[in-house]
């Protein structure tokens, strides 16, 4: 665990000088070179993403690799939360100087939702993973937290739902996959203001931001990658209208999952 005096200098360093510029830059050109051509990244409505102003990016979560995924969307630099665990080390310096910001999974985080209203209030733009944890099945989403949803109702920032898939079981031990990466996102949802006893945070997630994730995120498996097009117009457009159909159906959602339940029970179901 990340002592409470580390976390509170690290909190200090991304509301302050937040990130290293030169270090940032070099990070995102090796994300372009590496992750977008590697696999073979596709990316639906990256103009949605401001080009000024706060805002904050709400995608589902499979891999610890689609916050990059996220960043080489956009020129702008991204912000983002990650487990407190990563802070320790070599790993944790260099994350912070890469837009990280720690946060406490399985509890409310003052902290991190602090620094997240500062970024905000200085226009940054701020990438929240609703799910809270890594849920690696390919065919579900979890149940959402509405941390992302009180942030927007407290500063006002617009959330853009995110869908990402192709992100699930990236890697064959130390090889990464070739698999096709998918990233739509998808238009702004505005947050209402705040009244007295309202409850606007959890109403602007549950019934406007997940649910057009869910719907971005079936619609992005449905869609065919260039050799299982050919394969389809081989074997005749039934085969694919078929296979779209039931990549479209929407993904299970597994409710509420507690970090570090999601690969385990992946895996022993597969076996």
């Amino acid at each position: 665990m990340v002592s409470q005096d580390a976390e509170r200098r690290a909190h200090a360093y991304a509301r302050g000088r937040g990130l290293s510029g030169p270090l940032y830059s070099c990070g995102r050109l090796l994300g372009l070179v590496v992750l977008r051509l590697w696999f073979r990244v596709r990316i639906f409505g990256g103009e949605r993403i401001p080009r000024s102003g706060p805002a904050i990016i709400a995608p589902n979560h499979k891999n610890f690799f689609d916050v990059f995924f996220v960043g080489t969307a956009t020129r702008r630099r991204v912000r983002f939360m990650a487990k407190t665990e990563l802070f320790n080390g070599p790993l944790g310096w260099l994350l912070l100087r890469w837009g990280a910001f720690p946060v406490r999974r399985g509890e409310a985080d003052g902290e991190a939702l602090e620094t997240a209203r500062t970024i905000l209030a200085d226009g940054g733009l701020v990438v929240v993973f609703p799910e809270g944890t890594r849920l690696e099945r390919p065919d579900a989403l979890g149940s959402p937290h509405h941390g992302a949803g009180r942030l927007a109702v407290q500063t006002g920032a617009p959330i853009i739902p995110t869908a990402i898939t192709g992100t699930s079981h990236l890697w064959r031990g130390a090889v990464p996959k070739t698999k096709r990466v998918q990233l739509a996102f998808l238009p702004a949802i505005a947050p209402k203001p705040a009244l007295d006893g309202d409850d606007s945070a959890s109403e602007l997630i549950d019934e406007l931001v997940w649910p057009a994730v869910e719907e971005g995120y079936g619609s992005l498996r449905a869609t065919p990658g260039l050799i299982a097009a050919c394969l389809a117009a081989i074997a005749g457009s039934g085969l694919l209208a078929k296979r779209r159909r039931a990549l479209r159906r929407k993904p299970q959602q597994l409710g509420t999952v507690k970090p570090g339940k999601t690969k385990s029970r992946w895996r022993k179901s597969r076996s």
